[in-house]
């Protein structure tokens, strides 16, 4: 398929300060993409550039193959034909539903206009709720209705800037699978803003982790988790520890928790000093196991508890046990490692740059 969207080497400088750097990526139609990272790392910039909101200072960005901005040539946002949902709504309190989504309708024919809105109404489950106001809805539904605003011209991309960030936590996940679905079944092409790695999840067919401007990772959230590309990702994604280990041979990496089976990466020779990421699935309780660790920490998840284990040597590492398995503070437990992906970064590049692509990974 024919790239929807295509953004090339780009920077963006606000005054002498660059806080975009050499970032590419490219979204095909119909696909949900999203530009995740902790806040100040440069991913609202990017959208606002794609959007039109903030000229670029070198690369391009083009739409359906045609450009729309370059160092020197800028798409007033109007012409863009890209419809924008804002993490506030933005929604016009004096408007009705109906009324909100009719605005975005300017030039259509009103038979046009009220088909439109009728199957928009009937999309986000709001057609009860027509001719109420926004202040007579929940924090959902106004989302909905800010979607359906922004939907309603059938834009030839939608960009959604942190859309979920004034719901309850609880709401989040929910409505952004939500979204995803509505999104689907108008085959929008879309790019979500987050820095919740439960909604990037929820709702992105592929993501971009990002920091200092730039992209580290651009991947499904599986691949994300399981197989980070360095140690940025693997810090930022899910959660984990990386923990000392020497290589023994190219299938094989020896830890404090035993000796971890997985193919080595070029570079990582016999006898090199690793660090490998331990994610909290990959130890398990078992008082039956001869290693053991002592419980520094706990977090009740409901039907989990999160165990932070400290090991003899002092390292700590996550586990993961049912919630039945309840075990005090300072108790000594029995664990073991039940490794599908192994994951390793040389410790001598501990200290270098994640924009360092020679960082080595390795996974089964």
């Amino acid at each position: 398929m024919q790239p929807r969207l295509e953004v090339n080497r780009i920077d963006v400088r606000y005054g002498d300060k660059k806080i975009v750097h050499n970032l590419s990526f490219t979204l095909t139609e119909g696909r949900i993409g999203c530009l995740l990272g902790p806040s100040g790392c440069g991913k609202t910039t990017v959208l606002r550039a794609i959007a039109g909101f903030e000229p670029l200072s070198s690369g391009h960005i083009s739409v359906d193959r045609q450009q729309i901005s370059d160092k020197d040539h800028h798409l007033p946002p109007e012409q863009r034909q890209i419809g924008m949902v804002f993490q506030d709504f933005a929604l016009f309190p004096n408007m009705t539903v109906s009324g909100n989504i009719r605005f975005a309708l300017k030039g259509w024919r009103r038979k046009e206009q009220q088909q439109r809105i009728s199957q928009l109404l009937d999309m986000i489950g709001m057609r009860d709720l027509a001719k109420a106001y926004p202040h007579q809805l929940s924090g959902g539904q106004q989302q909905r209705v800010a979607l359906a605003r922004a939907m309603a011209p059938r834009p030839s991309m939608l960009l959604l800037d942190e859309p979920f960030s004034s719901l309850d936590v609880e709401l989040r996940e929910q409505l952004a699978q939500e979204v995803r679905n509505i999104l689907r079944q108008e085959n929008i092409t879309a790019i979500l803003v987050t820095h919740d790695q439960q909604e990037a999840f929820a709702m992105a067919d592929e993501i971009c982790v990002m920091d200092k401007g730039r992209i580290q990772q651009q991947d499904s959230a599986y691949n994300l988790y399981h197989r980070p590309a360095n140690r940025f990702v693997a810090g930022f994604i899910g959660e984990g520890v990386l923990i000392p280990g020497i290589v023994e041979s190219p299938g094989s990496v020896t830890t404090e928790l035993g000796a971890i089976q997985g193919m080595m990466p070029k570079g990582c020779k016999p006898g090199c000093k690793v660090d490998v990421l331990i994610r909290p699935d990959d130890i398990v309780h078992d008082d039956t196991a001869g290693e053991t660790a002592v419980v520094s920490e706990r977090a009740f998840r409901g039907s989990e508890f999160l165990y932070t284990l400290r090991m003899p040597s002092g390292i700590k590492v996550l586990c993961l046990a049912p919630s039945h398995h309840k075990h005090s503070i300072g108790e000594t437990i029995g664990i073991r490692l039940e490794f599908d992906h192994l994951v390793v970064f040389p410790q001598e590049q501990a200290a270098s740059s994640t924009e360092d692509s020679s960082i080595c990974q390795s996974f089964s």
